[in-house]
């Protein structure tokens, strides 16, 4: 695997053998990021990573500017993957949670600017994740989500979508928040 672009574009990094983790591809991911150029500027966002895996999203948003990167991964071996990963290429400002991710997203009291998920495509409450992060109010106004998943989902319907991109058995679908927060 390798970072897509920005200061560490072309930097591979070996994800640990057997791991429970389904990586986005290299192709997905530098689709994902083309579009999302046009619609956040990464050196002045919050960002959250759900089932963060081999930490492969966030280390495209850290290279491309972001600042304050929090990901959220259960697996103990991954987790320790990712810290490593941080401090192989440097990468600060890093928070790598380990934590079942329905339990941080119900849980926390933060808010982000841009949020992905990539939950494991069998993971039948898929349909949970949107629901809640708009329920907690997790995305700061005009925040951005993304969530990946199969052709077997279609979240068109959902309040607060915006598209989706579909690359072969990889879906990104894009949602907005256009609301004020309480305060």
């Amino acid at each position: 695997m390798r970072i897509i672009g920005g200061t560490h574009g072309g930097r591979k990094f070996h994800p640990p053998t057997k791991m429970p983790a389904r990586p986005t591809t290299d192709i997905a991911k530098e689709g994902l990021f083309n579009i999302l150029q046009n619609m956040i500027d990464f050196s002045s966002i919050r960002t959250l990573d759900l089932f963060g895996g081999t930490g492969s999203i966030s280390y495209e948003l850290a290279s491309r500017g972001c600042e304050d990167l929090t990901i959220v991964e259960q697996d103990q071996n991954l987790v320790q993957f990712i810290k490593q990963n941080c401090t192989t290429f440097r990468f600060e400002n890093f928070k790598v949670i380990r934590s079942e991710v329905f339990r941080f997203i119900n849980h926390t009291q933060e808010h982000f600017d841009f949020i992905f998920a990539g939950p494991p495509y069998a993971l039948k409450n898929i349909d949970d994740i949107p629901k809640i992060i708009f329920e907690k109010n997790l995305l700061n106004e005009n925040g951005i989500f993304v969530l990946e998943h199969t052709p077997r989902n279609n979240y068109e319907t959902f309040p607060f979508f915006l598209k989706s991109k579909n690359y072969g058995t990889t879906i990104f679908s894009f949602f907005k928040a256009a609301y004020l927060k309480e305060n």
